[in-house]
């Protein structure tokens, strides 16, 4: 099995191929015998691609050329089924180079969600890593299992999926990085925390303001993790032709907040923040954690 994914040669069936027209717009299809294609402009035969090269253009019956391309995981990550929400590879991204995924690391994952991430995280590790992925739902888990083992073309040998609460099925076991992708983080911080080793990375990706506040106040009133930094990712195209250079129209916006921090060693706390949160940050009405360097 290849572990990375990536194949080369000519084209099979039962691979995935990318077809985008003059326009820029994508197709994934999977690549069958006999099958054919339908688009507005006629239909293209999947004989027509499978035992050549990718990389080459193709014509509907109506004379539309297609340019065939194999995926490349960023790719995958977008067009692959899914029930869940997956991290788009923009964020995926910043994840694997900010939390510094390395190749043997021991990596904790909860929300496993489609297994975009998953994918992304067991190329960095290899196969003598180790990701442990936990997800609550066991079809959600199913179908990561089936994303992942798809793109692989098979089960990856570092990879663990557990079914069920994070808190309540963490296995006891050191790890280098933890990922947590889910509605409430901060209720597994106290369980990551015992088990990330000293100078351990967490990234906590979370949709709104309110997850990333309290998430970001548990992690100061825990007393055990460096200043948390939060930070969203956009992305925006740009248009150059000739004199004509401008802002593309496509832009990715706000998909999440992602929050980073670092495991302090037993008994150490990181220094007291000298820019303190304005007054009022914590008011009357407050009842999330507090960090211990501000009056209750």
């Amino acid at each position: 099995m290849n572990l990375s994914g990536v194949k080369s040669g000519n084209l099979q069936p039962g691979e995935r191929v990318t077809l985008t027209d003059g326009k820029g717009r994508r197709k994934s299809i999977v690549l069958r015998e006999g099958a054919e294609w339908h688009t507005s402009r006629g239909a293209i035969k999947h004989d027509d691609m499978i035992g050549g090269p990718e990389a080459v253009t193709v014509k509907a019956a109506g004379g539309a050329e297609y340019l065939v391309m194999r995926p490349i995981l960023n790719e995958y990550m977008v067009s692959m089924p899914r029930d869940a929400a997956v991290i788009y590879p923009k964020d995926a991204a910043q994840i694997l180079m900010w939390t510094d995924i390395f190749p043997g690391a021991r990596v904790l994952e909860a929300g496993v969600g489609s297994g975009a991430l998953s994918l992304a995280m067991l190329r960095a590790i290899g196969p003598e890593g180790r990701l442990h992925s936990y997800e609550r739902r066991q079809q959600f888990a199913d179908v990561a299992m089936k994303n992942v083992e798809t793109f692989l073309g098979g089960p990856h040998p570092a990879w663990e999926v557990t079914v069920g609460d994070l808190v309540e099925v963490i296995a006891d076991e050191p790890i280098d990085r933890a990922i947590l992708d889910m509605l409430a983080p901060w209720e597994c911080i106290d369980a990551v925390g015992e088990r990330l080793v000293p100078g351990g990375i967490l990234c906590c990706y979370v949709a709104t303001t309110t997850q990333l506040g309290r998430t970001m106040d548990t992690l100061r009133a825990h007393g055990g993790f460096t200043e948390p930094s939060g930070v969203e990712i956009s992305i925006r195209e740009w248009h150059a032709e000739g004199l004509a250079i401008r802002p593309g129209h496509g832009t990715s916006g706000h998909t999440g907040f992602l929050i980073h921090t670092r495991r302090m060693a037993p008994g150490n706390t990181p220094p007291m923040r000298k820019r303190r949160p304005a007054p009022g940050a914590y008011g009357p009405d407050y009842t999330g954690p507090r960090p211990a360097n501000i009056a209750t």
